[in-house]
């Protein structure tokens, strides 16, 4: 406060009360709001340190140890399938390699001499896995002179045939092992080496990681231009790591019904635009601001929002945890009933007209948290009714629902990845693990086997043949 004089090192009773009385005034306004700011530091630091997944966007690894995970109420029944619940189990194969006929000789009651057939013996199957040997071809290149002219002519490669030690299966496995399955390059040496008998150095599984990322470039771009093309898209985000560039780049992905893709960019506006592109859909996002370049329909993710709710439930102040118990408790009633939708026991005109009050109730909740006194419950709240018009699209058009959970579920492999790797080491390396990280996220989509789609990829390319498609097939 501007005009204290300088307090005393004690403050003491006899030197108060010597003290003139205006200055004394000053000094205890002073200390009055050292205090209040004291304690909203305290309250933000305490804020921060009860953080969790459920309060907060920290994924639940991060929790600490002893944090109770919020669940549905008991249903009192038991764990597992539950009665009525169709029985899954083993088919048997149709493709058998070998049968074996087995029958008895003698009665098992009397022993007596057993003969004929049984028109429907019981089957009895088991898989097994071949030792695996790879087939090594090698090539005799003869070099002949001519007895005209003594010129000598060496023999070439069949088409089809790489000029590397490794066929197209071996490659494609090789990029496999470390782009789809997540593997270390060491770990992936080992597999190759126990499980195919194959001997491959770290560099030479490299060199097979940038032959197949490379391959690739053509039908990741298809695909992400036909993902732009699509009504509904979940965008997000996370941290990647690229050796020591600074500062660390973001691994963005774009969700929709057959594709998904990802792309290693800066976190930055036009990275958001260039994944976007020309997509004119209704876009499933988080607040982040990288996406407020896309001025189309947009739905904001519910699941935040329950998350900044719990939050607010924590803040210092009776009206500030009024307001946010009571947000937490409408957006809990609101995703019971997006269940009835979701269930298919209400139709979406059904829930839009049960939740117009709900809707009402909860803007005037955050503009009543906007205009309260507690700053950071004032922060939240407007940041939140900035996008107020985009928070019920949900509500009104079909196929949008009122999470971005298809984005986070999609980036978590990615997450896991980049923990275990910590991240690529070069440009070449992100551009390998956006494009395996699209093919495999989009063929499990479609049901698709990876395995066989990258083979097939480098196959192709060393007869020159078209590559195949990322595309869903009509």
């Amino acid at each position: 406060m501007d005009g204290v004089p300088p307090l005393p090192k004690v403050l003491d009773r006899e030197t108060l009360r010597r003290m003139p009385h205006e200055a004394l005034i000053d000094v205890i306004l002073f200390l009055v709001q050292r205090q209040e700011k004291l304690e909203e530091r305290i309250a933000e630091l305490e804020s921060r340190l009860n953080q969790t997944s459920q309060n907060s966007s920290k994924p639940p690894s991060s929790d600490p140890p002893g944090t109770t995970r919020a669940s549905k109420e008991p249903s009192g029944r038991r764990p597992g399938g539950q009665p009525g619940h169709p029985g899954v189990s083993r088919a048997l194969a149709k493709k058998v390699d070998e049968v074996l006929e087995l029958k008895p000789h003698r009665c098992g009651h009397c022993g007596g001499s057993l003969k004929g057939e049984d028109p429907s013996p019981d089957r009895h199957q088991v898989t097994e896995l071949p030792p695996i040997v790879p087939h090594v071809t090698e090539y005799r290149l003869h070099t002949l002179a001519c007895a005209g002219c003594g010129h000598e002519t060496r023999a070439t490669l069949p088409a089809g045939v790489p000029e590397g030690q490794f066929g197209p299966r071996l490659v494609a496995t090789a990029g496999l092992l470390t782009g789809a399955y997540h593997l270390s390059k060491r770990a992936a040496q080992e597999i190759l080496r126990d499980l195919f008998s194959v001997e491959m150095s770290l560099g030479a599984l490299s060199g097979c990681e940038g032959k197949v990322g490379s391959l690739l470039e053509g039908p990741v771009s298809e695909a992400h231009e036909w993902a732009q093309e699509q009504p509904r898209a979940h965008a997000d985000e996370t941290g990647w790591k690229e050796g020591r560039r600074r500062p660390c780049p973001w691994l963005w992905t774009l969700v929709t019904s057959a594709v998904t893709v990802f792309l290693v960019r800066p976190r930055k506006k036009w990275a958001a635009r260039e994944l976007l592109g020309r997509f004119k859909g209704v876009l499933h996002r988080d607040r982040w601001g990288s996406y407020n370049v896309y001025g189309g329909r947009q739905q904001i993710c519910w699941a935040h929002l329950l998350r900044d709710f719990a939050s607010m439930t924590e803040f210092r102040g009776p009206a500030a945890g009024r307001i946010g118990q009571d947000l937490l408790n409408k957006g809990r009633r609101m995703f019971r009933l997006w269940e009835k939708v979701r269930d298919g026991t209400w139709d979406r005109g059904r829930f839009h007209k049960a939740t117009r009050r709900l809707r009402s109730d909860i803007e005037g909740a955050l503009y009543a948290g906007a205009e309260c006194g507690h700053q950071k419950m004032r922060q939240v709240c407007r940041r939140i009714l900035r996008f107020v018009g985009d928070l019920w699209t949900f509500t009104q058009e079909e196929g949008v629902e009122p999470t971005n959970n298809a984005a986070e579920r999609a980036i978590r492999p990615a997450v896991l990845w980049r923990r275990k790797s910590f991240g690529t080491q070069s440009e070449r390396g992100s551009r390998f693990v956006e494009r395996m990280l699209t093919v495999r996220a989009t063929l499990r989509q479609q049901g698709r086997n990876v395995v066989g789609y990258i083979a097939e990829v480098c196959a192709r390319a060393l007869t020159g043949q078209p590559l195949p498609s990322l595309l869903p097939v009509k």
